[in-house]
Formats: C-alpha cells, structure tokens, sequence
C-alpha cells in the first residue's frame, strides 16, 4: 500500500470511522494501535522482516523504564546506544560493511522512531517527577500509523493531550468539511502535481544527456533545477496535508510541516517553513544545547553571537546527514548548514555596518526581498542535487555544460526565481483582498467547496489520463 494512494486514503478513512464509534479513551487507543499494526504488516508479508525495527523499540522502551526508576546514570550510555544503533540499522557507509546484518528487514519509518526516542529519552531524564508510560501508550505513540512514514516529528506530550485525553476534542461538521477538504488538496499534490513536476525533472535530465545545442542544454539544465524542489514539496507537503486530516478525523492534531516555504527572504526563514517539526527538533535539542554550552565558556557579546553561527552550522549539517547514508548527503548536509551559517552571518554583518534601524529598514525594502527570496530558493535548488542524485549521476550532469554555461542556469534560475515568486505574492495578497459582504471571498466556505470540487475532479481525470502511478513519497526512504 502506497503512502498517499487511494488505497491509504480509505484505510484512513475506515480508521477514523472505526476511532469515533466510541468517544471511550481505550477505544480509541485501541483502534489507533492496531490499525498501525495492520499498516505495517502491510508494507510487507515477512513479520520478520520487522525484527530489527522492534528490538529498536525495544531499547527505546528499556531506556525509559530505567530512567523512569531513577537510573539517571544510564542517560548518556542510552542517548549512545540509541543514536550507534540507529546509524548501524540504517547501513551508514561509513561503518564496515561486515558488521551489518546480512538478512533483509524492513527500516520503515525508523528515522522518526528515531527521533521519539531520542525526544522521551531526554525529556524523560530533565523531568523532576517521572510520568509512568505503559507499554501499549509508548508503541501507539511510535507507531501511529499517520506520522510513522514521513512524519510530522510529534512531541509526545502533544500526542497524549488528544490521544489519551477522557474527553476527546470536539469534530463537527465544519472540521470534518475542512479535513476532507485538506485530503483532497493533499491528493491533488501528490498526484497531480508532483507527478508533473517529476516528469519534468526526468525529461530535464534525459535531455541534458543526449547531443544537443547549448542553449537547449541551458534551458533543460535550467528545468531540471527548478523542477526538484517543486515536486519535492507538492510530494512531501502533500503527503502532510492527507495524514494531517486523517489524524483530526480521528480526534488527534499533528503538528504543522509546512508554511509556504519558497514565500522565506532568507535560509534561515526558509527552515521554518520547510519541514519544520525536523528543524525545530534540532534547534532544540542541538542547537539549544550546543550553543548554552558553548556561551558558558566565554563572556564575550562579540565572540557569542558568531558561536550562534557555528551552532547554525552544526545543527543544519545533521539535517543534512540524517536524510541519507552515503556522501553525497554529507555535501547535502554541508551545503545546508554553510547556507544557515553564511545567512546568519550575512546578517550579523549588516546589522552591525547598518545599525539594526539601517537593517530593518532594508530587509524591509520589497525589491531586496524579492531578490533574497529568489536567491533562497534557487540556493535551496542547487543543494538538492546531491539529494536527488549519485555521483556518477553528477558527474553526468555537470559534465554535460562548461563552467560558464552553468553560471548562466543559475543566473537565470535566480532572476526567474526573484520575479516568479514577487508576482506570486503579489496576486495571492490581492485574490485574498478580495471581499463579499465583508467575508473574504477564497476563502469562504462557497469557494473552499468549489477548489475542492474542481481539484478532486482534475486528480482522478489527470490519473486516468496520465495512466500510471505518482512517485512514491520521497521522505518514505528517510
């Protein structure tokens, strides 16, 4: 079963209405633990497959058993054990090989298991009266089936307020409109769009590779940069929006992923807007920490804010490295925390040559922000390459244009980028100025109710047109 095919959007469905049949706190609990389990007996027909993934949950579990006992001296060696575990299960190349497992299992969803663990393991030890967690609440809350794939990274004091609360939360008809409403959108984008956006990324790159003149090699160059982040978001956002719905259709809301992130003037706003539960993990638990620890050590003004810098960097490198095994995604994590870095300092600079009325007033200035938005998102576009691609995929591709040639595609993704996103902006601020009878018209519920119909009606004519299936979610590997 796919993560966002039609076949996972009626589990979801069926899983909700099972959910609400009683408004009872162990029902509910119930129906969401075994409905994860029947969702991952899914993903493949070996339970065995699975054996590794829960003797993970099973260190994760003996972890908060022990501190919840006043073991607090078996916090580090745990927080070591969890992180050496997870880099050795996910095959980090950098291991020896040898020292894998030589059988076949299943990783799914182990990246943000990872990061629950990691989340109860630490909160669990900074709390000065230890909640009891029960075995059945710590799987439902690692295994709940809508957050298990690609996220949303959910803090486990949220999960309990809805899950485990006597009195679920209210769902009336306007929420269940809104949800079913954010379904369709979030089908839409997966579907529809980022299966365009993925064909034209892969004609982009089949063009590239074959004889042609330079202006048509600039101009699929050009494509293949702009297309990726495009179908990256439409996959992922939309992937968001369906779990997202379905959760609140059972009583429970997951924290948001996405706010419009190629709207960000800068880096630093783009990562949050951009899988912001995974950004605002590491801000606090890495950079929080790092940074404290660091300031202890100097009482300088001067030297801490570039400590901020240098904790920017660290933080977004292990963005970086998380999502992938191999060194292409050391360079993805590189040029992720050099980007963070040098927007912050870039900053700091300005701030001080300009006084931060003079920086105000210019991050302030619409033509400046237009062009930094612009630089974002084409910035955001080049590190993707070694997200999406192999070296000798890279090779291939940088190969294929000279040096200058390959300035002039960023050049104009940038100009493009810049002039695209302003007129952007500035017809979603106009259509939302928009007024009847003093409601705003997109979005009154007349309007919701027509979007909703016509993306409904596109996705299944433009499925059944473009005949094949929308490239499984990206994040489903990470």
């Amino acid at each position: 079963m796919e993560s966002a095919s039609f076949e996972f959007l009626l589990f979801g469905l069926a899983v909700a209405i099972c959910s609400n049949v009683s408004q009872s706190q162990r029902w509910r609990t119930g129906v969401l633990l075994v409905s994860s389990v029947i969702f991952c007996a899914l993903q493949t027909h070996d339970p065995l497959l699975f054996l590794p993934l829960l003797g993970f949950l099973a260190l994760g579990y003996v972890a908060l058993l022990l501190l919840q006992r006043g073991w607090s001296r078996t916090w580090v060696p745990s927080i070591v054990a969890i992180i050496l575990a997870f880099v050795w299960l996910k095959k980090y190349t950098f291991l020896p090989h040898a020292t894998f497992l030589r059988f076949p299992y299943v990783t799914l969803g182990l990246s943000y298991i990872f990061f629950r663990v990691l989340h109860l393991v630490i909160e669990t030890k900074d709390r000065t009266e230890q909640p009891k967690m029960g075995l059945l609440g710590y799987l439902s809350y690692m295994l709940n089936f809508t957050t298990l794939v690609s996220g949303p990274i959910q803090r486990y004091d949220e999960f309990a307020r809805d899950q485990f609360a006597e009195q679920p939360i209210t769902l009336g008809p306007r929420v269940i409109g809104r949800q079913i409403e954010r379904i369709i959108r979030g089908y839409f984008k997966v579907n529809v769009l980022a299966l365009l956006f993925d064909m034209i990324h892969a004609d982009a790159l089949l063009e590239l590779a074959q004889p042609a003149p330079a202006s048509a090699k600039i101009y699929a160059a050009a494509r293949l940069a702009v297309s990726y982040p495009l179908f990256l978001y439409a996959n992922f956002s939309g992937y968001i929006d369906i779990v997202i719905a379905l959760a609140r259709l059972m009583r429970l809301r997951l924290p948001e992923n996405f706010d419009r992130p190629f709207s960000a003037a800068s880096f630093l706003d783009f990562w949050n807007r951009w899988h912001i539960t995974l950004s605002t993990w590491l801000k606090t638990y890495v950079y929080n920490a790092l940074l404290l620890t660091l300031m202890r050590r100097t009482s300088s003004p001067t030297v801490q804010q570039y400590l901020g810098i240098l904790c920017f960097f660290v933080t977004f490198f292990l963005i970086g490295v998380w999502h992938g095994r191999t060194s292409e995604f050391v360079i993805f994590g590189v040029l992720q925390g050099g980007g963070v870095a040098l927007n912050k300092l870039w900053q700091v600079s300005l701030s001080d040559w300009l006084g931060r009325r003079g920086y105000k007033s210019l991050a302030g200035n619409g033509l400046y922000t237009a062009v930094a938005r612009g630089l974002t998102f084409s910035w955001f576009a080049f590190t993707l390459f070694w997200f999406w691609a192999s070296w000798s995929q890279l090779d291939a591709v940088f190969a294929a244009l000279g040096a200058a040639q390959w300035l002039l595609v960023w050049l104009a993704v940038w100009l493009s980028a810049t002039g695209v996103l302003a007129a952007w902006e500035r017809l979603r601020a106009a259509l939302l100025s928009l007024q009847v009878q003093g409601t705003t018209l997109l979005t009154s519920s007349y309007a919701r109710v027509i979007a909703a119909s016509v993306l409904a009606l596109v996705s299944f004519e433009m499925m059944a047109l473009l005949d094949q299936p929308a490239p499984d979610i990206v994040y489903k590997a990470f």
